[in-house]
């Protein structure tokens, strides 16, 4: 059965810099970066599988910017993978958006964190897995 997203897609203004933030930040999570030629957009997934994530420079020529009030959202096996994801985002030159930690309003067992890539853009790490986690 084919997933129902194919591709996420994301705008940078600096390639170079999100291909530090994107390899350590989708790397806690299990995505790897995909081998492409230097001129191509920055490619991940996980075990080969969709969705996959592209980091674009904007084909108009104009600045890459972020959407308020939307976010993607990424499945972590882990509450420690949520946490390294959050730590590796903050390390990285993104922006805090919200701590790792249990949101009971979403669930008794959803635990997430909210972080901005550097160039704004929203992202999240949840983990759905209840109770204790890899030592957490």
């Amino acid at each position: 059965m084919m997933p129902i997203i194919s591709h996420i897609t994301f705008g940078t203004n600096d390639k170079a810099r999100s291909a530090a933030f994107y390899d350590a930040v989708l790397g806690a999570i299990g995505f790897a970066r995909l081998p492409k030629p230097p001129e191509k957009p920055l490619a991940y997934d996980r075990n080969g599988e969709m969705p996959t994530i592209y980091i674009y420079t904007p084909e108009d020529g104009r600045p890459a910017t972020w959407g308020n009030g939307t976010h993607v959202a990424f499945c972590a096996d882990t509450r420690g993978q949520v946490d390294d994801f959050h730590a590796l985002a903050l390390k990285n030159g993104g922006m805090d958006e919200g701590k790792p930690g249990l949101r009971d309003h979403y669930g008794p067992n959803y635990y997430a964190a909210y972080v901005r890539d550097p160039d704004g853009n929203k992202l999240q790490a949840v983990c759905y897995a209840s109770g204790v986690t890899d030592g957490l």
